[in-house]
């Protein structure tokens, strides 16, 4: 059964009644009613008023358990609005809107109504994502072989084979090299490399085509590396410093 109570010519525009009344639609009364109570906006009092009387009425006229009741709707149409004005400069006047709107809340006991459609809802649209599910969790082993092969690792100082990248470093090796040595690497560009995984000269000593067009596009600036030479002078400056 419905129980119906409106709140006629409510001093707040609906659109800001509207905002508190999607909060407390589909709740159980006593949880609209705490939600109401600690709501710190006009709409919630007026709501909590609406409510109330509503309340009254499942009670007393109609004999109804006040702890099956829902919110059921909870609905803010637009009332009459007053006009006022606010003198200005120079003899003018500007507008001033006093609009009002009229409160309405829909109590029912029918304990189904709302908690079955919004389960149905949810059980259909899982329904639907669990083929996706299924899928992804069936090709997540395949995933991560392929990523096992492309990461292979490396013995001698903890880094990885990538076949973009050439080998790279999850973290900072023990010794790390000065990249800022290289020509056209700056501070800021040798910070993007560390982020990458790149700290000594004999990684990009030993970059193929491939991972020079991967950085070219990483880095954003196609044909530098090559321009700049950074592969022959990664390759002289890992040769004197470790003299290989």
């Amino acid at each position: 059964m419905d129980v119906t109570s409106t709140y006629k010519f409510a001093r707040i525009s609906a659109r800001k009644a509207r905002d508190v009344a999607r909060e407390i639609q589909g709740l159980p009364v006593s949880a609209a009613i705490d939600l109401l109570n600690f709501t710190p906006r006009k709409g919630a009092e007026l709501f909590n008023k609406t409510m109330k009387a509503a309340l009254a009425d499942a009670e007393n006229n109609f004999e109804l358990s006040v702890e099956g009741l829902f919110v059921k709707s909870a609905v803010v149409g637009e009332g009459p609005t007053f006009k006022r004005f606010k003198p200005r400069a120079r003899g003018s006047a500007s507008a001033i809107l006093k609009r009002t709107s009229h409160i309405t809340v829909v109590l029912s006991d029918d304990a189904l109504a709302v908690p079955s459609g919004k389960k149905k809802h949810v059980s259909e649209k899982g329904a639907k994502a669990a083929p996706k599910k299924a899928a992804a969790e069936k090709s997540a082993p395949k995933k991560a072989a392929k990523k096992e092969v492309s990461a292979k690792s490396d013995a001698s100082g903890g880094g990885r084979v990538d076949e973009k990248l050439g080998m790279v470093y999850d973290s900072a090796p023990p010794q790390v090299d000065d990249l800022k040595e290289i020509n056209g690497v700056g501070p800021k560009l040798e910070e993007k490399l560390n982020s990458i995984g790149i700290y000594v000269y004999k990684q990009i000593a030993d970059w193929t085509d491939a991972n020079v067009e991967e950085f070219d596009e990483l880095l954003s600036f196609k044909g530098r590396i090559e321009r700049d030479e950074w592969i022959s002078k990664a390759k002289a400056l890992h040769a004197e410093k470790h003299g290989k």
